[in-house]
Formats: structure tokens, C-alpha cells, sequence
């Protein structure tokens, strides 16, 4: 037998050893969840949720079904790791600039900020920040900052745009204009590459958008109007209120990852060899020039791998505002096991959308990183 058809027959050997113990593990589960008289199902889903969510970014009432409850943490979790994927990435590029700085005190304050946040455990800097926000914002009535801005310990409250109904549009609108941006981009490399001479895209798309943008402001229906917060006592109301709990969740899980993507940068800038600096500089590129079109380019292929581990941590770190109250999927989930006494399916359901996000987000990132590949 070849090395070749000796080591298919050992992989499916182990696969088919893979199949019989999750086979064996169901049906040893399924026996005794029948043996006890508890029935396996997802009918449950439909029914209603009964219970309220403190922050949603979508709408919920607790007359909704539990699908749509867990829709709407699924929502929550979403928007979470968005932002703190934003915050932390630009906080950790510019940490990891400021890490080979020649200025010891810029990279002194980088140091302290990358060991800080990587040594504390991310559940101790939420608690900590959650804790100090109770004792520092307002408690008997909120303060007026100014512009329409409340603050007290409901939360900050700003001044918001109220789109009138019209916010599907404006989604469909930035979709449209983003998917638009990213094929007229390809068009103009592809353009640079057969004639040497690359468009203005950037200037004409951000024109397109510009119009569009005008035109559904402009256009018929009802008009955008500002909704200002109202203060009454220390509750909030109206305009875009941001919560303690959201506040702390995104500003600690920010600092936290911002530590571990500011040494990703700092390796991935120091992978390149100096002849790319020295080259840079004697074409007479300032450092900045030098950074956007030699260094970053090249980086990117170092840093994509390590940076998809970040971000798939900064979900499953999501988990912990368990801790403080933010309802997030997880915390939706439990809420809704512990009402339906559906352990078992909701435990799956918790592992099944944890796993979907975070193979997504994986596969973002490796197509991502195979564009930067080497030719």
C-alpha cells in the first residue's frame, strides 16, 4: 500500500471514530433525557418571550417570540463587537506606532498602556469600570452638559436624528454605496495595473454618496428631525442613550484588546526590514508617507492572522457583561432558558450562534488576508 492511499484509509479511520462518538454521546443523552420524560423540541421559539430587555438596538417588546428576543441579543452582540473591533484596532495601531517610537516618553506611556491592559483580566477592568461609574455619575437628578447632552447614572444621553421611518432606506442606501465603493476600487486597481494611471475613485465615490445621501434627505417623505433628550430627575428620555452597562462593555473590552492588537502592530511593523525605510526615505516619503504606502501594505500580510484571533476573541469576551447586566445574546439566552426550562436546546442554540459568528468573522478575515497574499 502507497504512503498516500495509507494515510486516507487513517484519515477516514479517524473520521468515522469522530462520527461514532458523537453518535454515541446522542444517544446516550437522548436515552436519558427520556428516561427522566424530557422532550427535545424547538416549539418553544414561537412562543412568547415575556420578559423586557434593558437596551435593544432593536425594536423588542416583551409580546415578541423568543426567536425574535434572541434575534435581538444576537443584535446587541453584533454591535458590540463592531465597535469594540473599531476602537480597540485604531487605539492598538497607533499604541503599536508609538511602541518603536524614538521618544521615550511616547513610548513609555505605549509600554504602560500595553502591559496595563494585558495583564489585568478583562472581568476585573469591567467590574472596575462599572464600580466607578456608580460612584461617579449623578444619582439624584441629571446634569445638564450642554447641546442637549444629560448626564446622570440612567446613562448619557445625547441628541439623536429621527429618520422619520425612513431608516431601512438609509441602511439600503449605505449597503448599496459601500458594496458600489468596493467594485468601482477593484475597477481602478485593475485600471492601475493595465495603463499605470489610477483614477480619482476616491473623490468621485465620496461625490456619489454625497448626492445620495442629499438626495434622501432632501427627498419626499417625512423629514428628518432632531430628537433632543429630556431629563427628568436622573431618568432619561428620548435622543440616544447610552447606558453604564454599554459604556463600560465597550470601553473596557476596547482597552483590553487594544493591548494584544497594539503588539501585533508593533511585530508586524518590525518585520520589515529597515533597507524599507532607508529606501523610503532616500525617495524623499516623510515617515507618514512612508508608513501608508511601503510599510502598512506589507505589514498587513504579517498582522491578518494574529488579528483574527482578536477579533474572535472580542466575542467570546462579550460573554462577560454577564457581570453587569448588558443584554447581549448570551444574557438573552440564559434569561430565556431559565424561563422556558429549556437547558438543553438553548445551550445548543447558544453554541450553534457563537460558532456561526465567529466561523463568519474567520472567513472575512481569511479572504481578507489572501488578497494581500504574495503573487
Amino acid at each position: 500500500m502507497t504512503r498516500a492511499k495509507r494515510n486516507l484509509v487513517y484519515q477516514a479511520l479517524v473520521l468515522l471514530l469522530s462520527f461514532a462518538a458523537v453518535a454515541l454521546v446522542g444517544a446516550t443523552a437522548a436515552a436519558n433525557l427520556e428516561s427522566r420524560g424530557i422532550e427535545l423540541g424547538l416549539e418553544f421559539l414561537g412562543d412568547r418571550a415575556g420578559f423586557a430587555l434593558s437596551e435593544t438596538w432593536l425594536p423588542y417588546s416583551p409580546d415578541d417570540s423568543n426567536l425574535w428576543a434572541l434575534l435581538v441579543g444576537v443584535g446587541n452582540t453584533l454591535m458590540v463587537t463592531l465597535l469594540v473591533a473599531v476602537l480597540s484596532t485604531a487605539i492598538g495601531a497607533g499604541l503599536g506606532i508609538l511602541r518603536i517610537s524614538d521618544n521615550p516618553l511616547s513610548g513609555g506611556f505605549a509600554r504602560a498602556w500595553v502591559e496595563f491592559s494585558r495583564n489585568t483580566p478583562p472581568i476585573l477592568l469591567l467590574l472596575f469600570l462599572y464600580s466607578l461609574l456608580g460612584h461617579a455619575l449623578p444619582v439624584d437628578r441629571a446634569v445638564s452638559l450642554g447641546a442637549g447632552i444629560h448626564l446622570s447614572l440612567r446613562g448619557l444621553a445625547v441628541p439623536a436624528l429621527d429618520l422619520g421611518g425612513q431608516g431601512h432606506w438609509l441602511l439600503l442606501a449605505l449597503l448599496g454605496g459601500l458594496a458600489g465603493l468596493f467594485f468601482v476600487g477593484r475597477a481602478a486597481r485593475s485600471r492601475q495595473q493595465q495603463t499605470g494611471i489610477r483614477p480619482p475613485w476616491q473623490a468621485i465615490s465620496a461625490g456619489v454618496l454625497a448626492a445620495l445621501l442629499a438626495g434622501w434627505l432632501l427627498g419626499p417623505g417625512p423629514g428628518v428631525q432632531l430628537d433632543l433628550p429630556v431629563a427628568n430627575g436622573p431618568d432619561l428620555s428620548g435622543g440616544l442613550i447610552l447606558t453604564p452597562e454599554f459604556f463600560t462593555l465597550i470601553v473596557g473590552l476596547s482597552v483590553y484588546t487594544s493591548g494584544f492588537i497594539a503588539e501585533i502592530v508593533r511585530t508586524g511593523l518590525q518585520s520589515i526590514t529597515l533597507g524599507q525605510w532607508e529606501a523610503a526615505s532616500a525617495l524623499g516619503l516623510s515617515r507618514g508617507q512612508t508608513l501608508r504606502l511601503v510599510i502598512v501594505p506589507q505589514m498587513l500580510r504579517v498582522i491578518i492572522p494574529p488579528m483574527t484571533s482578536q477579533y474572535v476573541n472580542i466575542v467570546k469576551n462579550s460573554t462577560l457583561v454577564i457581570a453587569i447586566g448588558y443584554a447581549d445574546f448570551m444574557v438573552t439566552a440564559g434569561t430565556m432558558i431559565n424561563k422556558t426550562s429549556r437547558a438543553v436546546e438553548g445551550t445548543l442554540i447558544i453554541i450553534a450562534v457563537y460558532l456561526l459568528i465567529n466561523l463568519a468573522l474567520a472567513a472575512v478575515m481569511n479572504h481578507l488576508n489572501r488578497s494581500f497574499e504574495r503573487a
